[in-house]
């Protein structure tokens, strides 16, 4: 089944097309690795699939919900309900421990209480091998150990469907293949979806598909 459907995205900034009218479909349980050159509108594609930017043209829908046709605020609750997000540079709030940091994306839905948010994060987080980090600080944390708390944050709400851009780009080798195997572990043991915009070449043999963009346009 399709989980994520994107059908003639086009994105435009100023005199310059950055999407030329981009299909793509994603399947529940599917690893997708998109490659390109820089420039070649992946990390724009990524930031339109994920609702955080509108494309001038197209439409996208995730669990057959066309998630452009919902006003902002509709839109923001969807995107932080059935989105996950993990970016190259972790963003954890400095004044946080990779506890609470985990537990931010449910804070703010509000729909769980605050027991439960807890509980999920600790589960998390021990599942990424970090039971005994939880009440560290970012600063207190390895590069490797602050970006596990970033994909623990964009797990918490259980979302349909993760998207990373670059997720092990700030990674030296060691901590970006375990970053890599923590992906196929979550798709094998939970059937997480990911769409994942990489310029690692080992990534994105991985995947179940490596697919390329060039000059706004998806090649294959």
């Amino acid at each position: 089944m399709n989980l994520l459907r994107a059908k003639g995205i086009k994105r435009t900034y100023g005199s310059l097309q950055v999407l030329k009218g981009i299909d793509l479909e994603v399947e529940q349980g599917e690893v997708v690795a998109i490659v390109g050159a820089s420039g070649a509108g992946k990390s724009t594609f990524l930031h339109i699939l994920g609702t955080l930017d509108r494309p001038e043209e197209g439409q996208v829908f995730i669990q057959d919900v066309n998630v452009f046709t919902q006003k902002d605020k509709d839109l923001a609750r969807f995107r932080n309900e059935k989105i996950g997000f993990i970016f190259q540079f972790h963003n954890l709030l400095a004044e946080f421990t990779a506890l609470e940091n985990t537990c931010m994306p449910a804070y703010i839905g509000g729909k769980m209480k605050d027991k439960e948010i807890i509980s999920r994060g600790k589960e998390l987080l021990d599942l990424l091998g970090l039971s005994d980090r939880m009440n560290h600080l970012p600063s207190q944390l390895s590069g490797g150990e602050q970006q596990r708390v970033a994909v623990a944050r964009a797990l918490l709400n259980k979302p349909a469907i993760v998207l990373a851009d670059e997720p092990s780009g700030n990674l030296d080798s060691h901590n970006a293949l375990d970053l890599h195997q923590l992906f196929f572990k979550l798709r094998d043991e939970f059937g997480q979806t990911f769409v994942i915009v990489t310029h690692n070449e080992e990534l994105a043999e991985m995947a179940d598909r490596r697919l390329v963009m060039q000059d706004g346009s998806m090649l294959s």
